[in-house]
C-alpha cells in the first residue's frame, strides 16, 4: 500500500457484530480477506470488529460485507472517527493528573 498523501484522512470505526454461533468461521474468515478489517474479539453470539480505511465509503461497504456473511444478524456501527493522517503521527500533549489529595502529575505517552 502507497503512503497516504499529506491531506488524506484516516477512518476508524467499530462494530458490534450480532451472529448465529455457527457464523464464528465464516465471518473470520471475511475479515481476514479485508486487510482493513481486524477481529478484535470474537464471542459466541457476538464479535467486535475494527475497521482502518481511507475514507468513509469503505467503512459502509464493509458494514454492508459483514451483513452478507451467512449468520450476521445485525451490525453495529459503535464508533467512528476520522482524521487526516499526518495528525496520527503528531505527539500526543502531556497531561496533568491530580490525585485525590491535590498532587499533580504528569502523564506522558
Amino acid at each position: 500500500m502507497n503512503a497516504p498523501a499529506p491531506d488524506a484522512e484516516v477512518h476508524i470505526a467499530s462494530f458490534v457484530i450480532q451472529h448465529r454461533d455457527t457464523a464464528g468461521d465464516a465471518l473470520a474468515a471475511m475479515i481476514r480477506d479485508h486487510a482493513d478489517l481486524d477481529l478484535a474479539l470474537a464471542g459466541g453470539t457476538r464479535s467486535v470488529v475494527i475497521c482502518e480505511s481511507a475514507d468513509r465509503h469503505a467503512v459502509m461497504e464493509r458494514v454492508d460485507l459483514l451483513q452478507a456473511v451467512p449468520g450476521v444478524l445485525n451490525v453495529l456501527l459503535v464508533y467512528h472517527h476520522a482524521e487526516p493522517a499526518h495528525a496520527l503521527d503528531e505527539p500526543l500533549p502531556s497531561l496533568s493528573i491530580l490525585s485525590t489529595t491535590g498532587e499533580a502529575y504528569e502523564h506522558t505517552s
